[in-house]
């Protein structure tokens, strides 16, 4: 449309096909500088059926917001999901059917609130992770203020000193330079 250049078929469904890889919706004259613009229901005839329905994928796609759309976050997935903004957390992909959380966009994280996952360092927020998050809490660790590692008190006072020497109160949290927390009075 809005150009007179001709190429031939073969030329065509290879130049259309590499701009759908890229994710590339309008797809202009193949012609340096030329204005004109390839229309789907144009070229149907010509490209092969995967090509075409892909590009209508990539069209709609187009059309959606960039904030309310993303995608499923199980890397052999990644299925193009919509966030429709209702207060909905637990959801299942459509796709692979696996639960992940609406509104962290992260694969499901049991046991724990979105505040609670999104404090934790990107770093911590594979399953293992949450796992010994999850133990840390049922044991009630602590973690240094200082260098995040867990800290588990046995006995004694709540004065602890973690092998980075970071002192703090195993009650509060709060760092302390002797036994005494003047935050919570221990």
């Amino acid at each position: 449309m809005g150009c007179g250049h001709s190429h031939c078929f073969d030329c065509i469904s290879k130049f259309v096909a590499s701009k759908i890889q890229e994710n590339i919706a309008r797809i202009s004259c193949p012609n340096p500088g030329c204005a004109g613009v390839l229309e789907p229901h144009h070229c149907a005839s010509i490209l092969p059926k995967n090509v075409f329905d892909r590009w209508g994928d990539v069209l709609c796609e187009a059309l959606l917001l960039a904030s309310d759309k993303f995608y499923c976050p199980f890397k052999d997935c990644s299925a193009l999901l919509l966030d429709e903004k209702l207060n909905v957390v637990e959801s299942e992909c459509p796709e692979c059917r696996r639960l992940f959380c609406a509104k962290c966009k992260v694969p499901w994280h049991p046991d724990m609130a979105c505040s609670e996952f999104q404090k934790l360092h990107k770093d911590e927020r594979e399953s293992g992770d949450l796992q010994l998050m999850h133990l840390a809490k049922d044991k009630e660790w602590k973690r240094c203020p200082n260098c995040g590692v867990f800290v588990e008190r046995t006995e004694g006072c709540p004065f602890m000193k973690c092998r980075c020497k970071c002192s703090f109160c195993y009650k509060c949290g709060a760092r302390t330079k002797d036994h005494h927390c003047s935050k919570c009075g221990t």
